[in-house]
């Protein structure tokens, strides 16, 4: 997948979901600061979280503290 395609996809915001980007940190095995700073500003332009982002970022910590998602470029 190309890593810069979601980056992309931020021109059209009704598309991107707190899923579609964890789905995509979790495929790739990495979360670089671009990854935080998007799903960050995704939270934090809706203005709240429902209870399905807040597992899907859950994910991203479990797979982090369990070494199966590296944070690379930090």
């Amino acid at each position: 997948m190309n890593h810069n395609s979601i980056y992309q996809t931020l021109e059209n915001k009704s598309e991107l979901t707190v899923e579609t980007i964890a789905n995509r940190i979790i495929r790739s095995g990495e979360m670089s600061p671009q990854d935080h700073a998007l799903l960050t500003s995704h939270v934090f332009t809706n203005g709240k979280i429902d209870e399905r982002g807040r597992r899907q970022i859950n994910r991203i910590f479990d797979h982090i503290q369990t070494g199966r998602l590296k944070l690379v470029h930090w």
